[in-house]
C-alpha cells in the first residue's frame, strides 16, 4: 500500500473531493466518506449512484486526503465529535486503538452477519475487523504482493515458468542478471529493497521471511509479543539478501530498484502489491510481463470501513454504504477501474482477470495460501522503523555473507532490541 500513500502525499491536504447522491432538500440524510486514497473516491461516488433508486434522499459526500493526514484527521475527528455521521476508511490495525477507547461502535447484527456468514469472507478478514470476537468494521479491500516478471526476459534466460520456491528466486536471479564487459550487473535479476522507505524495509524483509515460515513478531498464548526473527528462517531469509549482493553479485544497493526499474527493462523481477499493474499500464504499456503469487503467502494490510455512529437514521444509512460497497458488481468494479484487491472471496473476478491476466496472481490464491498483516499494537511502527535501519546496515556489510555466526549475531542483536520496545509497552512475553 506504501506506493499510493506516497501518491497521495503529493497532493494538497486540503483537496477534498465532495460529491452529492440524492435530494438536495432539508430532509435528506447525509453521510460523509473519510478516505486516506484519493483514487478511492471513483468507487465511492460509483457506490453512492449505485444506491440512488433504493435511497432517494441520501446524500454521500466523499472526502479523501492524503493518508497521513487523513490518519490525523481521523484522531482529531473521533475524540472531538460533531462530524456528523461517518463512514470511516481504515486499516483494521489502526482501527483498534479507537475500538479499545470505545469510540468506535460495533456494526449492527445483520452487519456482522454478512461478515461472519455465507463464506464472504475468510477468517483472516474477519479476524481483521474483529476484536474479541465482535465485529466492529466491514472488510473492503487491502493491498497485497506478489511476483512481477518480464517475461522477454524469462525467455532470453531459457526460463518457462515463475520461481516457485525461495531457492529458485536465488538461482533465477543468478540467470537472469545482465552482465557488462567486465562482469559488473547492469540489469539485476531480482530487485530487493535495500534502502529507504523507512519501515517498508521491514516490511519487505517480513514477506521474504514469511517464505522461510519466520515472521518479525510472534504472538504467545497470554496475547503478548516477541521477535520470531532470531532463528533459522531469519537467517536463511537474510543470507538470500547478502548472497545475491555479495556472492552472486545479482543486484547491487546502487542499482535501479522497484517499479521503475521493472517498467525501464532495469531488473527482470521483483516483488509488490498490483497498484504496479495500473502503473504499468500508465507508464510502460509495451511491457511483457507477468505476474505469480508468492511461495508461501503474503503480507496483507485490510482495510475496512467503519462508521462513527451506534444507531439512528444517519447509522443505518452508512451501514447500508458500507454493505453496498461490498455488492459483487461494486467490487468487481473497484477491482477493474481502481485495482485495489476486494476482500470478498465470494464474487466471481474473472471478468477483470481475463482482461488483465496479472491480476489473477492477487485474487485467484492457491490452496493453502497464507496471509499474515500487522499487529494491531501501538509501537509496531517503531519496531519496523529500528528494524529496517539495522537491515539497511546489515545489506551493507559483505562480512556477513554465507556467515551464519555472523547472521545469527546480528538477527540476536536486531531481536533484542525488538524486544526492548515491546517490553517498554509491557507486551513482552515472559
Amino acid at each position: 500500500m506504501g506506493r499510493h500513500t506516497k501518491t497521495s502525499m503529493t497532493l494538497s491536504a486540503a483537496l477534498l473531493v465532495g460529491t452529492a447522491i440524492g435530494a438536495n432538500s432539508a430532509a435528506a440524510e447525509t453521510i460523509t466518506v473519510w478516505s486516506g486514497f484519493p483514487e478511492m473516491v471513483p468507487f465511492y461516488e460509483h457506490v453512492a449512484a449505485s444506491m440512488a433508486d433504493d435511497h432517494p434522499d441520501l446524500e454521500v459526500n466523499v472526502e479523501a486526503i492524503a493518508l497521513r493526514e487523513h490518519e490525523r484527521r481521523i484522531a482529531l475527528g473521533l475524540t472531538g465529535g460533531g462530524q456528523g455521521t461517518l463512514v470511516i476508511e481504515l486499516a483494521g490495525s489502526t482501527a483498534q486503538r479507537y475500538i479499545e477507547n470505545e469510540l468506535l461502535p460495533a456494526v449492527p447484527d445483520d452487519v456482522a452477519s454478512f461478515v461472519t456468514g455465507d463464506g464472504n469472507f475468510s477468517e483472516f478478514f474477519i479476524n481483521t475487523a474483529s476484536d474479541g470476537g465482535t465485529v466492529y468494521g466491514v472488510p473492503l479491500f487491502r493491498g497485497q504482493g506478489a511476483l512481477f516478471y518480464n517475461t522477454d526476459m524469462f525467455e532470453a534466460a531459457g526460463l518457462s515458468e515463475p520461481p516457485a520456491t525461495m531457492a529458485d528466486y536465488t538461482t533465477y536471479a543468478e540467470q537472469l542478471t545482465e552482465r557488462d564487459a567486465d562482469g559488473n550487473p547492469i540489469v539485476s535479476g531480482w530487485s530487493l529493497r535495500l534502502s529507504g522507505g523507512g519501515q517498508g524495509i521491514a516490511e519487505k524483509f517480513w514477506i521474504n521471511l514469511f517464505q522461510f515460515g519466520g515472521s518479525v513478531l510472534e504472538q504467545t498464548d497470554d496475547g503478548t509479543w516477541q521477535a520470531g526473527y532470531a532463528n533459522e528462517a531469519g537467517r536463511n531469509a537474510l543470507n538470500q539478501y547478502l548472497v545475491n549482493l555479495y556472492t552472486l553479485d545479482t543486484v547491487t544497493p546502487e542499482m535501479p530498484a522497484d517499479a521503475e526499474a521493472f517498467q525501464r527493462g532495469q531488473t527482470a523481477m521483483f516483488i509488490r502489491e498490483s497498484w504496479v499493474i495500473g502503473d504499468i499500464a500508465a507508464r510502460a504499456p509495451d511491457l511483457n510481463y507477468a505476474t505469480a503469487p508468492l511461495p508461501v503467502g503474503s503480507i496483507a494490510l485490510p482495510v475496512n470501513l467503519y462508521v462513527n455512529e451506534a444507531d439512528g437514521d444517519g447509522a443505518d444509512a452508512a451501514w447500508a454504504f458500507a454493505m453496498a460497497a461490498n455488492e459483487p458488481e461494486n467490487l468487481v468494479w473497484l477491482l477493474e477501474n481502481v485495482g485495489w484487491l476486494p476482500n470478498r472471496i465470494n464474487v466471481d473476478y474473472s471478468s477483470v482477470t481475463e482482461a488483465v491476466p496479472q491480476f489473477s496472481a492477487f485474487v485467484d490464491n492457491p490452496a493453502g495460501f497464507e496471509f499474515f498483516t500487522l499487529p494491531a499494537i501501538g509501537p509496531i511502527e517503531e519496531v519496523l522503523t529500528r528494524l529496517a535501519a539495522q537491515l539497511e546496515q546489515a545489506f551493507a556489510d559483505p562480512s556477513l555473507a554465507d556467515d551464519p555466526d555472523a547472521i545469527d549475531a546480528f538477527l540476536a542483536a536486531a531481536a533484542e532490541e525488538t524486544n526492548r520496545i515491546l517490553e517498554r509497552e509491557g507486551l513482552l512475553a515472559q
